[in-house]
């Protein structure tokens, strides 16, 4: 059995800890506090990380990491970004500029994507239609970056699935590159 960590990043909000709630095995470990950001509408938010588990049909374990969304603990994302094999990042449709956000991630794990996969998920697509998926996708085109970007709902176990099958997609699309 081989252990692999993915690393679930995004603003605050973003469903981070919900997302990894709803495909762990095990009750996630999560350290979650009173929020007393005003800026935030959020009753509780992560200042450390979270922590799940998914094993895969081959025995092969995944640990799934959630960074703090709040920017002014980024000094966290580097260090829970350390040996993971890829990311997923979660967008929040809801938030005033959902690109904005991208883009503070995007630069803040600049290096890490340059040397590992991502997949972005937008979450609230349903009830905020804009900015769309290809607003997302010419984003990342103006980085000379080409990621997978699919709507989630990060309460649904299915929808996490799929962005940790795509990303796992990458890694094997990658492995068979190099033979």
């Amino acid at each position: 059995m081989n252990e692999y960590k993915i690393l679930f990043t995004g603003t605050m909000g973003a469903g981070k800890t919900t997302a990894i709630g709803a495909v762990s095995e095990t009750p996630p470990v999560i350290t979650d506090v009173h929020n007393n950001d005003a800026s935030h509408a959020k009753e509780r938010t992560t200042v450390g990380l979270d922590f799940g588990q998914l094993t895969l049909e081959n025995g092969d374990r995944l640990r799934l990491f959630g960074t703090p969304g709040q920017s002014r603990f980024d000094f966290l994302w580097k260090i829970l970004s350390q040996n993971a094999i890829g990311m997923i990042l979660l967008a929040d449709n809801s938030r005033p500029d959902p690109l904005a956000d991208l883009r503070v991630y995007l630069e803040g794990f600049a290096n890490e994507l340059s040397a590992m996969p991502c997949v972005i998920g937008v979450g609230r697509l349903d009830t905020h239609p804009a900015p769309s998926l290809d607003d997302y996708a010419e984003e990342l085109a103006r980085r000379h970056l080409v990621l997978p970007v699919l709507p989630v709902d990060v309460r649904r176990r299915q929808d996490v699935t799929l962005l940790i099958d795509t990303l796992l997609s990458q890694l094997e699309a990658d492995l068979m590159e190099e033979h």
